[in-house]
């Protein structure tokens, strides 16, 4: 055997393990990496979504030992009561007065002051209903109105599964965006409005006929001068 034959294979033999590494690094290059993370949402709405349900709304009204009457105070926390049952309640409304309490007689003679306020709004007299509380002797406890009313919340914040310092994936936490779907539920006049559009109210009819009355006219637009507008 040549001494260049003997080279020969000995290089042969070097490179092979130098073929081997660079042929595992091309099959890795080629490897499918992307893997399932499974049904981890990641839209905030969707983790802390904004539900209707009925629940119950507590109102407290402040009855001094001397009230004989709904004060101007104590009459805008019943009317801002009834303006919320209207718009969302329903069932009936528990007048809940305080029992062993030193201003037990007082919240006794708003009471008829309170029902006369609801029926004169237009609720019915089956759904009034008037009960007592044990309340503490040492407190001058409220007079609360409860009722059943469709409302519009959240599921409860604050729920730190995870260190947020751990942002590998690129994820947001799981505690992202609930205080704010919170503050939006909150700000909802109408919860129904989250399930659709409301019905479509009449026309103005005059503004429509003076509308159509320019129209036939041809009446040009009269601009509006800089001094005639009040800002």
């Amino acid at each position: 055997m040549s001494k260049d034959t003997v080279m020969s294979d000995k290089k042969s033999m070097r490179m092979k393990p130098v073929l081997a590494l660079l042929a595992v690094t091309l099959l890795a290059g080629c490897a499918d990496r992307s893997g399932t993370v499974g049904s981890i949402p990641d839209d905030y709405r969707t983790n802390h979504p904004i539900v209707i349900s009925e629940k119950e709304q507590v109102a407290d009204i402040p009855v001094g030992h001397a009230d004989t009457r709904l004060s101007i105070t104590q009459r805008s926390i019943v009317q801002n009561v009834l303006a919320n049952y209207h718009a969302n309640g329903s069932g009936v409304i528990h007048i809940l007065l305080p029992a062993g309490t030193s201003n037990e007689r007082a919240a006794a003679r708003l009471r008829d002051d309170i029902v006369a306020t609801l029926r004169k709004s237009g609720v019915k007299p089956f759904n009034i209903s008037s009960e007592r509380y044990q309340a503490d002797a040492d407190e001058s406890a409220p007079i609360r109105l409860s009722y059943s009313a469709m409302t519009a919340s959240t599921g409860p914040c604050g729920q730190w599964p995870k260190d947020i310092l751990d942002t590998a994936d690129n994820k947001h936490y799981q505690n992202f965006g609930c205080a704010s779907q919170n503050n939006l539920a909150a700000q909802i006049a109408n919860p129904a409005d989250l399930l659709g559009p409301r019905a479509t109210t009449s026309i103005d009819a005059e503004r429509r006929g003076v509308v159509i009355d320019a129209y036939r006219k041809a009446a040009a637009p009269t601009p509006v001068r800089t001094q005639d507008v009040n800002y």
